[in-house]
């Protein structure tokens, strides 16, 4: 009979570790249930006494209950379980339903493994991994390695032999297990006995399971990257051990330690940091091992994108396994149209470039699109939001800033409208003004009337104001210096009022130019007089 209890407030659970993407035995504090229950036995026959190893004060901060072990613990297992009844987590009345976040990054890595296929059905594969007793990363190695990843599987599976402060290469507990004795004579790191044996001996178990899969002689950093395909990484350029990991993750080494200049490296156990987590344990991986391993889903990606930094089109191709890029090198045969869809990234960064000719084509559509004709609508909105329609076909050869700035939209603009718009459009607002001269002024639409500005000597003889349709130019008469003199949309009644003030003070301004009493009599001109 139990008659006295000595609770120390621990209970040890089952837990999911981010770091080593398995369920790890945590110790925590123990709640009031669980301190309840303890209780219990020192009484189930008489009276009994039970010691609690925490003050009153203490208790009221425990939780009332554990949670319950499919909220904390790897869904990994339940996901193949439920795929080799043919189930899904949906259709089972669970009392706690499995975190559908949880469940299907769960999923992710089963397939990522090759125990499911697309659709989440188990493979053959799968049915393989769920009769090994062990998470299935491991059972994957194991399956795929056969007998020789015991020895690391069980490795993975426990708690790390050596201890805090010991080195990240996993090579070393390796060592430890082989050959305990030789290890302690030679290496400064003390590794703990028991933990060994354990290992050893699990590992024994776990090779007689696997007794009938094919042995593959792989190294033991291939057999690790079968387990963490995900946890592959890529040494980052700089001084910090910096690595990104396959999956896409960050991840660093600790400063000073031995695989730090490593370039390639199968990381095995994190710290679970979701921003760059800590390397606990890893091992050195060489780059013709990872080509051998997954030489499958390597793969060559091409990218061409507009780069902000560059202000330019770049076009690179690389070598791919999941997020690390093993080559990259300049994509030099890239299609002119990869190059112009990559350069519309870059416009809409930069901004349309208007020349004046382009604000003077724009503004002639605006005014007679506004007034119900059907043209189109060529706001710079509405330009911006349809740069693949009307400019990707005009962006051959334009591949950075320094091309866009010299490139004109007038034509591509232009070549928006079919024959018929075009003549609709040059009726209604035609792109210039013949002068008496017979020369051609460029006409800006862009204010409230539509307006012209030339020498007030080009305008000598016109006796009625210049129109389209029936709507007056605005009309900016220039001296010879080309300084506005007067802006009208009345051009006989300027002859008729201000004109003489002009002339007035213009005449000993410009003495070499006609300043003649009637202009309306006086024929146009652009040149001076001869002197006599």
């Amino acid at each position: 009979d139990i008659r006295v209890v000595v609770d120390g407030g621990l209970a040890r659970r089952a837990r999911f570790d981010p770091g080593s993407g398995m369920s790890r035995l945590v110790t925590e504090p123990v709640t009031r249930a669980e301190a309840t229950q303890r209780a219990g036995r020192a009484g189930r026959v008489a009276d009994g006494v039970c010691y609690r190893l925490w003050t009153r004060g203490a208790e009221g901060a425990l939780p009332a209950f554990p949670p319950a072990e499919i909220e904390v613990a790897d869904l990994s297992a339940l996901a193949l379980e439920l795929a080799l009844w043919g189930s899904t987590a949906e259709a089972l009345p669970f009392l706690t339903p499995p975190n559908p976040g949880g469940y299907a990054a769960a999923q992710g890595m089963l397939r990522m493994l090759g125990a499911l296929d697309d659709t989440g059905r188990i493979t053959d594969h799968g049915k393989t991994l769920a009769a090994l007793p062990l998470h299935p990363r491991l059972a994957h190695m194991l399956a795929m390695a056969g007998p020789d990843a015991a020895l690391i599987a069980a490795l993975l599976a426990d708690r790390d032999p050596l201890g805090r402060g010991a080195p990240v290469d996993l090579s070393l507990r390796l060592s430890a297990l082989r050959d305990f004795h030789s290890f302690s004579n030679r290496s400064p790191h003390a590794a703990n006995r028991g933990s060994i044996e354990r290992i050893k001996s699990e590992a024994k178990r776990l090779a007689a399971k696997a007794r009938h899969a094919r042995s593959s002689a792989m190294s033991d950093a291939e057999m690790a990257a079968l387990a963490y395909p995900d946890r592959i990484g890529l040494r980052r350029n700089g001084g910090a051990p910096r690595y990104v990991l396959s999956g896409g993750k960050g991840a660093v080494l600790p400063e000073g330690d031995a695989l730090s200049s490593t370039r390639l490296i199968v990381a095995t156990d994190l710290d679970g940091n979701p921003r760059e987590a800590r390397i606990r344990q890893a091992i050195a991986l060489s780059e013709s091992e990872l080509r051998g391993l997954f030489k499958d889903q390597i793969t060559w990606l091409d990218i061409c994108d507009w780069s902000r930094r560059d202000r330019r089109v770049t076009a690179r191709r690389q070598e791919r396994l999941g997020a690390l890029i093993l080559d990259d090198r300049q994509w030099k045969d890239a299609p002119a149209d990869t190059i112009a869809r990559a350069m519309l990234e870059g416009i809409r960064d930069l901004g349309l470039t208007w020349s004046d000719p382009a604000r003077r084509f724009q503004a002639r559509v605006a005014l007679i699109h506004e007034s119900g004709v059907d043209l189109p609508d060529m706001s710079d909105a509405a330009l911006m939001d349809t740069l693949e329609d009307w400019l990707l076909p005009h962006l051959t050869g334009v591949k950075s800033a320094q091309d866009w700035k010299r490139f004109d939209i007038t034509d591509a603009l232009r070549a928006t409208l079919d024959w018929q718009q075009i003549q609709a459009l040059d009726r209604a607002a035609p792109a210039s003004f013949t002068t008496p001269l017979g020369r051609k002024i460029p006409i800006d639409y862009s204010g409230e009337h539509p307006e012209i500005s030339l020498r007030l000597q080009e305008m000598f003889g016109q006796t009625s104001h210049p129109t389209i349709g029936r709507t007056p130019l605005r009309v900016t008469l220039l001296s010879p210096a080309g300084r506005p003199l007067q802006t009208t949309l009345d051009i006989p009644g300027f002859w008729a009022s201000s004109y003489s003030d002009v002339r007035k003070d213009m005449r000993g301004r410009y003495p070499k130019h006609p300043w003649p009493e009637d202009p309306t009599m006086a024929d146009p001109t652009l040149k001076a007089r001869r002197r006599k």
